[in-house]
């Protein structure tokens, strides 16, 4: 069965409705309202979303937990120095 888009934000409304939990939009056609989620989801689309079929869910999740260790703990990072994430929250304590 297929759920559109208008079905998904629906749910997802109820579902933060029940929860007392407040979704703030930014404005359409202004990603840069929302550049550090943007960038990251354009990472991770280049990165290897788009570059492997997956079989189910869970071989999706156990990739992108994986990937997202690597990216915190070995992948350096240019905005940091060359550090990776960790390592400059390890110099910050």
């Amino acid at each position: 069965m297929y759920y559109g888009p208008e079905c998904i934000s629906a749910a997802l409304q109820a579902w933060a409705t029940r929860r007392s939990i407040r979704i703030e939009y930014i404005q359409p056609g202004k990603p840069q309202q929302n550049a550090y989620v943007e960038r990251f989801n354009r990472t991770v689309r280049y990165e290897w979303l788009a570059q492997y079929l997956f079989d189910n869910l869970a071989e999706v999740q156990r990739f992108a937990t994986r990937w997202l260790w690597a990216y915190h703990h070995e992948r350096p990072n240019m905005a940091l120095g060359g550090f990776t994430l960790i390592q400059r929250l390890a110099m910050a304590a």
